[in-house]
C-alpha cells in the first residue's frame, strides 16, 4: 500500500514538472515573438510591395536596416538608361509633408555591440546620407530639420556602433538631419555642457534651417525607432530607461544621456552651462534651467524610451566634478550670465566625413581651484 501511494506521488510529481516546463517554454515563446513580431511584419510589408525590385545596396534583412527611398510608397525606383519625358515633369505632384507616424517604423530593435563593426560598413549601408552626415527624405517633406550634437573624446569604437544603428533608424523616422561630433582638443578636463554649446553655434553656422537640436551621448543606442528624434512644445528627454538603470527613469529630474530642445527653447535657457568641468551635474543644472523658464520636460513611455548603453570604463580626464552639487544649488543665480551668451571656444578644425561632421574645438581648462587654509 506504501508503495502504492509513493508510486501515485512521483507520478503526480513528474506531472506537476512536466507542466511547469511546458508553461515556462510556452513564456519564452510568447517572448520570442513579442520581440521578432514587429520586425518580420514590416519586412513582409515590405517585400510585398517591392520583391521584384531588390535594390543593390539594401539593408532589410538587419533590424536596423532600411532601403533608400525613391518616392510615395509603391513607386517603381527610376531606372537609369530612363530620363522623365516633359510632359512627365510638369505633372509630378508636389511632395507632402512628412506624416506625423512615418509608416515605416519597426518598433522595438535587437541592439547588440559584439559583432565587428567598420566605419567603411556603416558607409557601405547608408548609401544615400550625404557628405557630412545629412539626409533629407527624398519622398515627403520634413516638418523639421534636425541637428544631432554628440559631445566627444577618443570614442572611435563608441561611434561606429552609434553610427551603424542612428543612421537607419533616422532616415526611417523620416527626419532631415545632421550628425555633428563637436571633439575636444586636447587632455584638459573634458567639458560635456560646453561642447554642446559649441555644437549649436557651429551647425547653426553650417546651415540656420536648423530649428531642433538632440544633444546625445555616443554611448547611447535607443532600442526603438518609434522613440522619435525631434522636438517637441516642451523640452524633451529621450533616454527615460537606461539599461544601466534597470530600464527605470532613476530621479524625477533627471535629464541625462539624450535631450532635444528647440532653438527657442535652447535660447531661452541661454543654452548650457559652461562651467561644469569634469563628470556630473550638468544635467540638473539644465533640468533646473528648463523650469525655471516657465517649461516642462516631456518624456515618451518608459516601454519606448529605452536605450542600451556601451560598456566602458570611465574616462581619462573626465572624473566626477566635486563642485556639481554647489553648482545645482546657484543655477538661478548663474543661468543668466553663464551659458550661450558667455560661450568662449577656439576653433581647430571642422572635417566633413561621409557619415558625420568632425568640429574640433579647444574650449579652455578649468580655472583653478582654491587651496584650502
Amino acid at each position: 500500500m506504501t508503495r502504492l501511494l509513493l508510486g501515485v506521488t512521483l507520478e503526480r510529481i513528474c506531472k506537476a514538472v512536466l507542466l511547469l516546463c511546458l508553461l515556462h517554454f510556452v513564456i519564452i515563446m510568447i517572448l520570442y515573438f513579442d520581440v521578432y513580431a514587429q520586425h518580420l511584419d514590416f519586412f513582409s510589408r515590405f517585400n510585398a510591395r517591392n520583391a521584384s525590385r531588390a535594390h543593390p545596396f539594401s539593408n532589410s534583412s538587419r533590424p536596423n536596416g532600411t532601403v533608400p527611398s525613391y518616392g510615395p510608397a509603391g513607386a517603381e525606383a527610376p531606372s537609369p538608361s530612363t530620363k522623365p519625358s516633359t510632359n512627365q515633369s510638369t505633372t509630378e505632384k508636389p511632395l507632402q509633408p512628412c506624416q506625423e507616424t512615418p509608416p515605416g517604423l519597426v518598433g522595438r530593435l535587437l541592439i547588440e555591440f559584439s559583432s565587428p563593426m567598420s566605419m567603411e560598413r556603416v558607409q557601405r549601408e547608408n548609401p544615400d546620407v550625404r557628405q557630412g552626415g545629412k539626409y533629407t527624405p527624398p519622398d515627403c517633406l520634413p516638418r523639421q530639420k534636425v541637428a544631432i550634437l554628440i559631445p566627444f573624446r577618443h570614442r572611435e569604437h563608441h561611434l561606429k556602433y552609434w553610427l551603424h544603428y542612428l543612421h537607419p533608424i533616422l532616415r526611417r523616422q523620416k527626419v532631415a538631419y545632421g550628425i555633428y561630433i563637436i571633439n575636444q582638443f586636447g587632455e584638459d578636463t573634458f567639458n560635456r555642457a560646453k561642447l554642446l554649446n559649441v555644437g549649436f553655434m557651429e551647425a547653426l553656422k553650417d546651415d540656420e534651417e536648423y530649428d531642433c537640436f538632440i544633444f546625445s551621448d555616443v554611448d547611447l543606442v535607443p532600442m526603438d525607432d518609434r522613440n522619435l528624434y525631434r522636438c517637441y512644445e516642451q523640452p524633451r528627454h529621450f533616454a527615460v530607461g537606461m539599461d544601466k538603470f534597470g530600464f527605470r527613469l532613476p530621479y524625477a529630474g533627471y535629464f541625462g544621456g539624450v535631450s532635444g530642445l528647440s532653438k527657442s527653447q535652447f535660447l531661452k535657457i541661454n543654452g548650457f552651462p559652461n562651467e561644469y568641468w569634469g563628470w556630473g551635474g550638468e544635467d540638473d543644472d539644465i533640468f533646473n534651467r528648463i523650469s525655471l523658464n516657465g517649461m516642462k520636460v516631456s518624456r515618451p513611455d518608459i516601454r519606448i524610451g529605452r536605450y542600451r548603453m556601451i560598456k566602458h570604463e570611465r574616462d581619462k580626464h573626465n572624473e566626477p566634478n566635486p563642485q556639481r552639487f554647489t553648482k545645482i544649488q546657484n543655477t538661478k543665480m548663474t543661468m543668466k550670465r553663464d551659458g550661450i551668451s558667455s560661450l568662449q571656444y577656439r576653433l581647430v578644425e571642422i572635417s566633413r566625413q561621409p557619415m558625420y561632421t568632425n568640429i574640433t574645438v579647444e574650449i579652455g581648462r578649468p580655472p583653478p581651484r582654491l587651496a584650502r587654509g
